[in-house]
């Protein structure tokens, strides 16, 4: 699979954009942790160094793998008023979720951004939506509606992940905003490369690796004292 690069040089779509990916959107993603606030609490996550190495690895076997990939097929059935191949991927998507939490997540926010959107009177009524859409699905067509290409939507979602990684951190742990900034400098390359490397990927390559992040995810959902959902 191949799409062709555009860049982001329509004011209108790079504000769209900018909102889209904003921590003020109002979808509460600033509850869910992805499993990181499990990883924090069982010492696998201690410092700058070790969440450096933690968010490169979800986003190389990750994103970059499942939902940057699956958000590109999702922007294209909009495009196209695909609503089967949307259902597919939107259904395929869920079935990736390796725990209940990482689920709900998916489909609480793509529930908010929906909705947002149809406040916004942003939802066509062709395609027909799939059943419970998640948030991938939901950003692919905010991303459509707003102008913004399909690559520029895919760096915009890993960014939008990147710093609400970030930003579970500094409140979990001892991080400084200093630090923060420092990651995001040395992950940024990394954003695009993953955007890169999942507009290249077929159908049979798709699919997380992340045993570790399925492990801290489902211990989670017992752990007795959090911050997060997730």
């Amino acid at each position: 699979m191949s799409t062709e690069r555009q860049a982001c040089n329509d004011p209108l779509a790079l504000a769209g954009l900018l909102q889209l990916v904003s921590p003020a959107l109002p979808i509460g993603a600033f509850a869910w942790s992805q499993g990181l606030e499990s990883a924090l609490e069982l010492g696998w996550v201690e410092d700058e160094a070790s969440l450096g190495e933690w968010i490169a690895g979800v986003l190389d076997d990750g994103l970059t793998r499942c939902e940057l990939p699956v958000l590109a097929r999702a922007y294209r059935a909009w495009a196209q008023g695909d609503g089967d191949t949307l259902a597919h991927w939107n259904a395929w998507l869920q079935a990736n979720r390796e725990t209940h939490e990482l689920l709900e997540e998916e489909q609480r926010l793509g529930g908010t951004l929906l909705r947002l959107l149809r406040s916004l009177d942003q939802v066509p009524e062709s395609p027909t939506l799939p059943d419970t859409p998640g948030y991938v699905v939901a950003f692919a067509l905010a991303a459509r509606v707003r102008g913004v290409s399909c690559e520029d939507a895919m760096l915009g979602f890993a960014w939008a992940w990147l710093e609400n990684q970030l930003t579970v951190a500094c409140k979990a742990l001892p991080l400084g905003q200093t630090s923060a900034q420092r990651l995001i400098e040395k992950l940024r390359p990394h954003l695009a490369d993953a955007v890169a490397t999942a507009v290249a990927l077929d159908d049979d390559e798709l699919g997380p690796a992340l045993p570790g992040l399925a492990l801290a995810s489902a211990l989670h959902e017992t752990q007795y004292s959090r911050l997060f959902r997730s």
